[in-house]
């Protein structure tokens, strides 16, 4: 994470490096400085599932790569959205053993296909409780604010719960007796800079992974936004870009 002079925004965010400001990826042709520039190595029928990478991927990946998720650790995602079924993917092809926490029952075969060993729902007390103490790393993606004390009694001891997903409200604050005896923590992550970006475009690309994702046109942007409120995508919309001269 770059602290100093800080990252910058990729909307109308003051460009601290070439100076001006960005607009945004909606254009046709762009000029960048070649430091900032990405190698993709997927082939080009995959670029629309390619490009949610450079956003949930990079979110899930510079976490895991961070605490060092790999062989041999139990790792929970808690949510399975856009953010979510990135992380599922990326921890499965880590080599750790990976379950989806979720309060939905019918997310169970999907969780599988994206290469989890299985579901813990999490509405469930008895479900919870056997698999209390059991998590190496948990993966929180969820942007509600929620009771992270159920979480963190998953861990095991010097566990680490990572989130990523930002709530509108904050959650409540985690009781400290269940942080202090087992020696867990809470912490945070945003995205990656550009090298590690470039390692989670090239692990990708060597594991066959891109997002799941539903392609639209730019006239649909307003639904597809309806839909995404509602959670009705699996799991990210790419816009096709060559409607952008349609419309």
């Amino acid at each position: 994470y770059c602290t100093n002079p800080g990252f910058v925004g990729t909307y109308n965010g003051p460009d601290k490096h070439l100076g001006g400001h960005t607009f945004g990826g909606y254009s046709k042709h762009i000029v960048v400085d070649e430091a900032f520039v990405l190698t993709i190595g997927h082939d080009a029928g995959q670029l629309a599932a390619v490009a949610p990478l450079l956003c949930a991927g990079i979110t899930t990946y510079s976490p895991l790569r961070h605490w060092k998720v790999g062989p041999g650790q139990k790792v929970g995602v808690v949510g399975l959205g856009g953010l979510g079924h990135m992380g599922v993917k990326l921890a499965a092809a880590m080599g750790a053993e990976v379950w989806v926490f979720t309060t939905s029952p019918d997310k169970v075969e999907d969780a599988a296909r994206l290469g989890a060993k299985g579901v813990v729902l999490s509405k469930d007390k008895a479900d919870m409780k056997a698999h209390a103490g059991t998590f190496d790393f948990i993966l929180n993606t969820v942007a509600a604010s929620i009771n992270l004390d159920p979480y963190v009694t998953a861990l095991k001891r010097d566990g680490t719960m990572v989130l990523v997903g930002v709530p509108a409200e904050p959650h409540p604050s985690p009781s400290v007796g269940n942080l202090i005896f087992g020696r867990r923590a809470i912490a945070g992550s945003l995205i990656g800079g550009i090298a590690e970006t470039q390692e989670m475009l090239d692990f990708c690309r060597d594991n066959n992974i891109v997002s799941d994702v539903e392609i639209i046109p730019i006239d649909q942007i307003e639904t597809a936004y309806e839909r995404m409120l509602k959670g009705d995508v699996k799991y990210r919309f790419s816009i096709d870009m060559a409607s952008l001269q349609a419309a």
